[in-house]
This record gives C-alpha cells, structure tokens and sequence, in this order.
C-alpha cells in the first residue's frame, strides 16, 4: 500500500518527515541543507506562485530579476543588517577551478581568488537599493513597485524540507517611495495581501500582528506579519511585510528632487513569503493518512478511477468518464483520468489519499447500469452515491463546500489552542499541557522578551494588529502592560 505514515499523536516530527517524502513532495538533495522539490509538490508552488503573483500584479506591481551575487562591501553599509544576516552568509572567494598538480582531481586555483568576494544572496535589499539608485533622480520617478521571483541561500544547521533549508525559494517586494506614509501604507498593504491568500487560498486562518524588537527583520524600522498555528500546537510565520524607512536609502544615497526641487532620501519597504509555505500547508490541514490539500491549491482537484475486469468495460465507463470530465473542466475544474493498469484501483484509492486530492470519483459496471458515481471527499474521508445527471454541478459545489470546511476546522482550532493567561504560572502550564497561542501581557522590553525566551523557549509571535488597550501587569515582571501580546513555541 502506498501510506505507512508515522502517526501524528506518535511522532509529530516524524509524521511531518515521512508526509513530505511519501507523498512525493520533496527530498534531501546530495547537498546538505538543500532539497529536490519533487514535481507533485512543485505543482503546488506553482499554484501558490500563480496566484500571489496575479494579486502583487493587481495591486500595481511589476517582476524583475536582480543578480544572484552581492559584492561584500555592500553588506557593510547598513549596520543591522549586516548583523542580522553575517552569520548565514554564504561566500564565494575564487571564480576558477584545476587540475591538480598531483592528480587528485579537482582543486580551487589558487591564482584565481575574488578581488572582492560575492556573497550568495540571503536576501536583496542591498543590492536592490544599489540598483536603484540609478534608477531614481525626481519624484517623477517613483513609485517604484517591484517584485522578484528568486532563491536565496542561508546557511543552516539544522535543516527540515520545506521549513528551513539551505536554499530556498522565495519573492521578495522591494518598493521606493516619495513619502513615509506611501511606505507605511504600502507594508500594511502587503501583509493583507498575505493574509487574504493565506486564508482564501490556503484555507489556513493567520493572525496579523507587529514583530517585537527582538523577531524585527534586521535594517527594518517596524515588520507585520501572518502567524499560523499548526496542528502540533506550534506557531508558523508565514509571511512578513517590512517597513524600512530610509535606513538602505541612507546607506545607499539613493536620493530624489521633491517637487520644490530639494534633495530628499526616499522611504522602503520589502515583503516576502517562500516555500516555507508549503510546510505551512501540510501541517495546517493534514492528517494520518496523508495530505489534505484545500481545492484551491491543488494540482488536479478530482481524480477519476475505472473500476473494471473486461476491456469491454473499460470502454464504456471511459466513455462515461470523458463526457463527466469534459463538463468538470469546462467549470475550471482540473481534472486526472487515471486508467492506467499498473496498479489496483484499491492502491490508487491509498495513493490519491495520501497526495490529498479533494475529490476522487469511482465509475464501475453497476455505476453504468445505475447512471451513478461514488463520491468521496478526502477531508472528511466520506463517500457517497452521486447520479451522472448534474455531476458537474454538485462537484463543483462539493469543491467549495471542501475549501471552506478545511478552513473553518483550522479556524476552531486555533480558537481552542488559543489561551488568556495573567499569570507567570499560568504560562507556564499552559505551554507545557495544551500548548497553542498563549494570549498575555508583556512590559514591552526586549529583556523580558529575552528572558521568556530563554526559560520556556517561547517567543512573541506578534502584537496583533488592532489589539484592544487594556490596562494588565507582565506575566513575568509584573510591570504594567496597555496590551495583550501572543506568545508560543514556534518553527
């Protein structure tokens, strides 16, 4: 059979591991730290990427491509985030290889070092902001809206497909402005766009919320974010929208003439979400039999299975198969003929499970005879005897009702694994015994946040935006608080 999953209560872990390579996802590549997306799981990508791409273009941005190289000087001049990023840098000094001299294969040429050496990009603010310089002298110039399509590479330890690899891939928004205010707009701009596809698409609810001090990407003055909340009770940044003031202007003189003629630097922001996505997608609905992939996402949202002994059979129920098929894809839906005689239809039945089809349709003889389809939906793992007359229709209804039901179970779920605390006991407990979105006060310093951090590993995922003042003391030094921050443990 094709399952043998490690099950949830078991080993989270490990289920999350065996989900991702049985189902034909990803794998561990000969480089460490980095991973083959297989086609099944970059079929998904491309559905998030499709789809993320049309809302950045239908709010007014463009693509464009920047150099996978950034020299080393250029890290140099924005201080924090030079230090944000030193340490997962990866470097190239020398651009030639050669024969060893005492024929052990192949060796760096030693002659042929880096005058200045390239760092392998772990993101592209500096080297987009270098570029645009160039590219802005008059207010007439900007906005400047642009996207890019990319991989990055930071250098990890400690690495799990999807959620954290060497390399990965990713976009990134790099947006110049005239004033602070378009910048400002244009982060709060973005992290909806986010949200919207995290639950629209994904079928996954996210909470949007300002990072602390501490979790703040480095050289940003303020960065929004989504957070999830799997189903092991972790948290999950899936997306972040940064707003950067004028800090890489500065950096990098990237200056404009205002209307009145004076020379003014010009505001930024950046925002990205990346394959740490799918990740996001396999923990947020999926179970012990396999994936649960929300409609939207889906490579082919139903697959059709021939129960038969006879070609003869074979024959008629394709027959039947084609014209439902034809009708299905002309409602949009994407549709799998799956006729092929290698394997069982008991094997395919496992397989399509595992892989989270939404829908898998069984045409036999009697199916035939009655003018009947069996229906089964994979979130609820339930069949049911459908007829031919309409099958479109109810299908395309079926999909719907899938995609807001995966949802509204992510949506209950975190409303249980979301806990009020007051106290620092409380705390405590609840990480230890249920886990989930711990909802506390916190002094506002990043020493306590530290200190949090250091004692039970959580961290504060973000301070919600819209958060309601109300008057409370830290749950660990007991100062006052104006607000409710959310703490968890996270990936």
């Amino acid at each position: 059979m094709a399952k043998e999953l490690t099950s949830m209560s078991e080993n989270y872990s490990q289920w999350y591991n065996d989900l991702v390579v049985k189902a034909d996802l990803a794998e561990n590549s000969a480089v460490r730290g980095c991973m083959v997306i297989k086609p099944y799981g970059y079929a998904i990508w491309e559905k998030m990427q499709a789809q993320l791409d049309k809302m950045f273009k239908d709010t007014g941005h463009v693509n464009a491509y920047f150099p996978l190289f950034i020299p080393k000087s250029f890290f140099s001049k924005e201080a924090a985030h030079v230090e944000g990023f030193a340490k997962e840098c990866a470097v190239v000094t020398h651009y030639r290889l050669k024969n060893d001299e005492d024929g052990n294969g192949i060796v760096v040429d030693p002659d042929a070092k880096l005058e200045e050496e390239l760092i392998v990009r772990p993101t592209s603010e500096t080297i987009i902001w270098n570029t645009y310089k160039n590219w802005i002298q008059s207010w007439r110039d900007l906005p400047i809206l642009c996207n890019q399509w990319a991989n990055v590479v930071r250098w990890e330890m400690r690495t799990r497909l999807f959620l954290r690899t060497t390399e990965f891939l990713w976009q990134e928004g790099h947006t110049a402005h005239a004033t602070k205010q378009e910048a400002l707009d244009e982060t709060y701009k973005m992290v909806n766009v986010y949200a919207d596809f995290a639950e629209k698409y994904m079928a996954m609810p996210v909470i949007k919320g300002h990072k602390s001090e501490n979790e703040r990407f480095a050289g940003a003055l303020d960065t929004l974010c989504i957070e999830a909340l799997m189903q092991d009770g972790k948290a999950l940044q899936a997306g972040t929208s940064h707003f950067l003031g004028q800090n890489f202007a500065k950096a990098f003189d990237v200056q404009f003439a205002n209307k009145e003629g004076k020379l003014e630097h010009v505001w930024a922001s950046s925002w990205g979400v990346s394959t740490r996505l799918m990740g996001a997608l396999i923990m947020a609905h999926s179970d012990d039999n396999g994936l649960v992939l929300p409609p939207k996402l889906a490579p082919f949202q139903v697959v059709v299975v021939p129960i038969y002994k006879k070609d003869e059979q074979l024959s008629q129920i394709s027959e039947k198969a084609e014209a439902i098929i034809e009708k299905l894809r002309a409602k949009g839906i994407s549709v799998k003929y799956d006729d092929s005689d290698a394997k069982k239809p008991g094997w395919k039945f496992a397989e399509y499970e595992l892989k989270g089809v939404p829908v898998r349709l069984a045409i036999g003889p009697r199916d035939i005879e009655n003018g009947t389809v069996e229906v089964a939906r994979r979130d609820l793992l339930s069949k049911e005897v459908v007829q031919m007359d309409g099958i479109d229709d109810y299908i395309e209804n079926l999909l719907d009702d899938i995609q807001s039901s995966i949802y509204k179970k992510a949506f209950d779920f975190r409303t249980e694994h979301t806990t009020e605390v007051d106290t620092w006991d409380e705390f405590k407990d609840v990480l230890k015994n249920k886990g989930g979105f711990i909802s506390a006060h916190w002094d506002g310093s990043p020493e306590t946040e530290q200190k949090i951090k250091d004692e039970t590993k959580a961290t504060i995922r973000c301070i919600p935006l819209g958060a309601k003042e109300e008057e409370g003391k830290c749950i660990y030094t007991g100062k006052p608080s104006n607000k409710r921050v959310l703490f968890a443990i996270a990936y």
